[in-house]
């Protein structure tokens, strides 16, 4: 839940104010005696193991406790508590920004009646609602895409009451991704500063045991394989505390060099093709959808995942490429224009080849990286750099196989909508057809009566003579006389009995062109592998469940099994 509460307006675009900004979720909460060191001391963490973490500084709360500082120089509030914590730890403070210690205003705990756990935020800053509005609700938007199983609620409270806004992303799915679990870190990726922070802080007392426990794929007879190929001053058996400078570059110039198997994925967390796919139904409403997650590949030593999906048209959809970019799992809405997905949809892809028209239909480009390492650029960490091979291929793949998937739709609607023209055609022209049918039906039946009298006279009351003398003439009306099988007697008999009408062929030439129409179908089915019954969407609420289950994953959806 998010509550801006505006405690000053003004009327003038451009011109800050000061905005009360809560935030609130019902997390895990943290721990009392933590608060103060967690929100008043910028930390610099070693990073001795490797995990998929969402944010891009790990100082996102700091930074606004500096803000505010800065802008108001209020303190920061915050309330948090612990699962089945009786409870409420309340803490106001600031930061002394020269000594990097918390300055703390109050620390005590509260009475926790409500059994709430989870952390609530709350700052004082200087703002200007009126031009970042629309960044800000586009920024809880694509929260929402990514995490479909979450939900949100954001409230504009201001003193106006026609100016107060409340929007909510409701949840879809309860199916969250795994959690991201650490890794040690691969040879290729690693520096010099990295290695020797490795040895400063390795319980490991030789260097076989450092290399083979240390890093990610070197195993023991890699480790003495690698001793080997450094030279005559190391050994097995030689402490890791005892390396020199020049033996620490060998060792990295040795990484370097050789060949290492590549990290597995299986630390990465991805949202998931099925979440993916959820969320971007869910907030944009789309006429089609196509998702695609690709394999784990790897860029300098580090495993990355990339997953893509795209949609035509939908809700709030503007004409051309609307591109979304997520860096573990976490939006990015500056600097669009540098980044590789948004490069990748505008130079890389063909959208005529896939029956997609660029400038006129409306398409909804989403690229999720996830990685141990981003590689951000700027000081901004806002987009992701176009100068890695590896990443700008995945991308083009993922968006391609999406792509192909789009066209295979669109190609089955315009052969829905070309026959549905030509059913339409077909049934335009049945009136005149029938009234046409109809009256050369009429006039053949009609010429068959006359040409019945005509022989039965000849037979009766002509004589020889006349006979003889038209005889060739005789022969000649014979000859263009029409004679009938028993069948088209019979139509024709119908025909002078007004039993076959213009309705009558009005309404059977209707019931043909619905049967071929259904027959055409049918074939395209059958070629197509689909069934040919119709299909209707439905949404099942997930259960209420407290016994184990079994979890199968696919892109179109997730099946429980309950046990």
């Amino acid at each position: 839940m998010k509550e801006a509460s505006a405690l000053k307006i003004t009327k003038g675009r451009g011109e800050a104010s000061f905005f009360r900004v809560t935030c609130k979720d019902n997390g895990k909460g943290m721990p009392h005696q933590d608060i103060p060191n967690m929100f008043g001391r910028v930390l610099s963490g070693t990073k001795y193991g490797l995990r998929q973490t969402r944010g891009k500084f790990g100082l996102g709360a700091k930074m606004a406790l500096i803000w505010s500082k800065m802008s108001t120089g209020l303190p920061i509030e915050i309330r948090s508590s612990l699962k089945g914590q009786n409870y409420v730890s309340f803490c106001r403070l600031d930061i002394d920004i020269h000594r990097n210690v918390p300055h703390v205003h109050a620390h005590e705990k509260l009475d926790n009646r409500e059994k709430w756990h989870g952390a609530e935020i709350q700052v004082i800053i200087e703002g200007n609602w009126t031009t970042y509005r629309s960044k800000i609700l586009h920024y809880m938007r694509q929260m929402a895409v990514i995490t479909p199983y979450a939900q949100f609620l954001f409230r504009f409270i201001s003193d106006i009451a026609d100016k107060n806004i409340t929007v909510r992303f409701a949840r879809r799915t309860d199916v969250m991704p795994p959690v991201p679990s650490e890794t040690k870190h691969h040879p290729s990726a690693v520096d010099l500063l990295l290695i020797k922070r490795l040895i400063a802080e390795t319980s490991k007392q030789n260097l076989l045991q450092f290399l083979q426990h240390e890093f990610v794929n070197i195993s023991k007879s890699h480790a003495d394989r690698l001793i080997g190929e450094m030279g005559p001053d190391f050994s097995p058996k030689m402490s890791v505390k005892s390396l020199t400078s020049q033996q620490i570059v060998r060792m990295r110039q040795l990484f370097r060099q050789a060949k290492f198997d590549d990290p597995s994925g299986d630390c990465l967390s991805p949202a998931g093709e099925y979440n993916l796919r959820l969320g971007i139904i869910k907030e944009l409403h789309p006429d089609m959808v196509a998702t695609y997650a690709n394999s784990p590949q790897v860029f300098e030593g580090h495993p990355f995942i990339v997953e893509a999906g795209i949609s035509l048209g939908g809700k709030d959809v503007k004409q051309g490429l609307n591109i979304f970019r997520f860096a573990n799992r976490i939006p990015l809405l500056f600097e669009q224009g540098a980044d590789v997905v948004t490069r990748t949809a505008i130079k890389r892809i063909n959208w005529n080849t896939y029956k997609i028209n660029q400038a006129q239909d409306k398409i909804g480009v989403f690229v999720s990286i996830v990685s141990t390492k981003i590689p951000f650029k700027g000081t901004g960490k806002e987009y992701i750099g176009d100068d890695i091979d590896e990443i700008a291929s995945a991308v083009k793949a993922s968006i391609k196989q999406c792509c192909l998937q789009l066209k295979s739709k669109i190609v089955k609607k315009i052969q829905a909508r070309e026959r549905q023209e030509r059913k339409r055609n077909l049934f335009r022209y049945i009136p005149d057809v029938s009234r046409a049918i109809y009256e050369v039906l009429e006039r053949m039946a009609t010429d068959r009566v006359e040409d019945q009298k005509l022989d039965q006279t000849e037979k009766a009351k002509q004589d020889r003579k006349r006979l003889r003398g038209k005889e060739e003439q005789s022969q000649n009306m014979d000859g263009k006389r029409q004679h009938y099988d028993y069948e088209d007697a019979e139509i024709l008999q119908k025909v002078l009995m007004k039993e076959i009408s213009q309705a009558t062929l009005r309404e059977k030439l209707s019931e043909h062109v619905e049967k071929v129409d259904y027959e055409m179908v049918l074939e395209y089915a059958a070629q197509s592998g689909v069934s040919e019954e119709a299909h209707e969407s439905m949404y099942l609420p997930a259960l209420d469940h407290v016994g184990p289950f079994t979890t199968l994953h696919s892109p179109l959806f997730v099946f429980r099994l309950l046990i």
